[in-house]
């Protein structure tokens, strides 16, 4: 946790073919704006720092750094992808206990529903105790083919700023 000046934000992320990527980039721009009105219109309080780690670089001690999680994902083979269940391998026992009640965001991007991947980081979110302010957003890009499931991706700018709200939701909710 940071002192009552600095809040961090840490968006843990993993893509493949970009959108869990670009979904994680709105929401950092949604959580910086915020954070800027936010500073401008009571000219003192926290900061907001943020955080923005590739899963597989991501570390315990940054899980315990951060006053608020969001968390960008796709969802593979009807799961949560490797990278980011490695990531909560990883960390989930150094961390446990320790960051009891802190605020998390979820999104997942899928080729079809997302649900899976949505309840695998539910429940390991849950054991960290985290509390959620939102439901899961999940972008469908509707990639139902070998090809277009393996291709870059490019969500649309709705579901950009959809993303941005959501970080922009967090970061007000920390500040």
């Amino acid at each position: 946790m940071n002192t009552p000046d600095t809040k961090t934000l840490l968006i843990v992320w993993h893509s493949r073919t970009g959108a869990a990527l670009q979904m994680a980039r709105a929401a950092r721009r949604g959580a910086q704006a915020v954070a800027q009105e936010l500073q401008a219109d009571i000219q003192a309080g926290p900061h907001l720092r943020i955080l923005f780690r590739a899963a597989a670089r991501a570390r315990p001690a940054d899980v315990l750094a951060a006053d608020g999680i969001l968390f960008s994902a796709p969802e593979n083979l009807a799961a949560l992808s490797g990278a980011m269940k490695e990531f909560f391998d990883r960390c989930y026992y150094p961390v446990l206990d320790r960051i009891n009640g802190r605020p998390y965001a979820l999104m997942i991007s899928a080729g079809s529903d997302g649900a899976s991947a949505v309840r695998q980081a539910e429940r390991i979110c849950t054991g960290w105790r985290l509390t959620s302010i939102a439901p899961a957003l999940i972008v469908c890009t509707h990639a139902q083919t070998p090809e277009r499931i393996a291709a870059p991706k490019r969500i649309t700018a709705d579901d950009r700023a959809r993303c941005e709200t959501l970080g922009g939701t967090l970061a007000a909710l920390l500040l």
